[in-house]
């Protein structure tokens, strides 16, 4: 199994408010128009999954598996090539600032490893600025 990071981002809202606007899927409706259309097609969504389409890998479902509320997101990503988890780290910077940070973990065999690690750290960071972004 193995992990990837993205930077430490800092967001200007409290821990809670960034909580409570990520463990609800729904509330992608509110960062669509942040999402490279070119990229992700046929984005639906509910409380709990969200499902996109990303070319050329197809349907691709991120699903909310474990809440740790106020800290920690836990998503399992259904569709892609891999087994893959993905965590979304939130802790206190003060009382109305939050830091967050990405994490996967992907089983990946050695020799795919050196072609995947780049594109799956590029999205991270991707993923990772785009919620440091939103407005909480």
């Amino acid at each position: 199994m193995s992990q990837y990071e993205s930077s430490i981002k800092c967001i200007p809202y409290s821990q809670e408010r960034v909580y409570t606007k990520l463990e609800d899927l729904n509330n992608i409706e509110g960062i669509k128009d942040k999402l490279p259309e070119d990229k992700v097609k046929d984005l639906q969504y509910s409380r709990d999954e969200a499902t996109v389409n990303v070319p050329p890998l197809g349907n691709v479902t991120l699903r909310i598996i474990d809440r740790e509320p106020s800290k920690c997101i836990k998503l399992e990503v259904a569709g892609s090539p891999m087994p893959v988890t993905i965590w979304i780290q939130i802790i206190p910077n003060g009382e109305e600032a939050a830091k967050m940070r990405v994490v996967a973990k992907a089983e990946v065999n050695f020799m795919l490893r050196s072609m995947i690690e780049k594109p799956l750290k590029d999205g991270l960071e991707k993923i990772a600025e785009a919620l440091s972004m939103i407005s909480y």
